[in-house]
């Protein structure tokens, strides 16, 4: 099984940039399809961006496209979401998740596809 730890969150201003990473460790990296996914007070948890086993194509949300890029270096188990432009309503609580896959090329939306979660890592943009 795989174990998932976010860090590089924080107080940013509006227009400001963060990257999250995403340590995997416990399991092989390159089996896992790879999702983050955010939850902001008082809502429900929201998709941001998701990439394939392969780490070949990406998809995001569509309140993220064009400010937001994911990557994964699979030789350093890690993942990666450069977040640029934030705006006040990026403020949340960031997810990252990964997905057991048999295909690498498949890439999973939905949150009820990932079997594993970390902790989160809080991100807050000020206007």
């Amino acid at each position: 099984q795989v174990q998932l730890v976010e860090s590089g969150g924080g107080l940013v201003q509006a227009g400001g940039s963060l990257r999250l990473s995403c340590a995997a460790s416990g399991g092989t990296f390159r089996s896992y399809a790879m999702g983050w996914f955010r939850q902001a007070p008082g809502k429900e948890r929201e998709f941001v961006a998701a990439c394939n086993r392969n780490a070949d194509s990406e998809m995001y949300g569509d309140s993220v496209k064009g400010r937001f890029t994911m990557s994964r270096d699979i030789t350093k188990n890690m993942g990666y979401l450069q977040m640029d432009s934030l705006k006040p309503e990026d403020t949340a609580v960031y997810y990252c998740a990964a997905a057991a896959s048999l295909w690498g090329s498949t890439i999973y939306r939905k949150e009820d596809a990932y079997g594993y979660w970390g902790q989160g890592t809080q991100v807050t943009v000020s206007s």
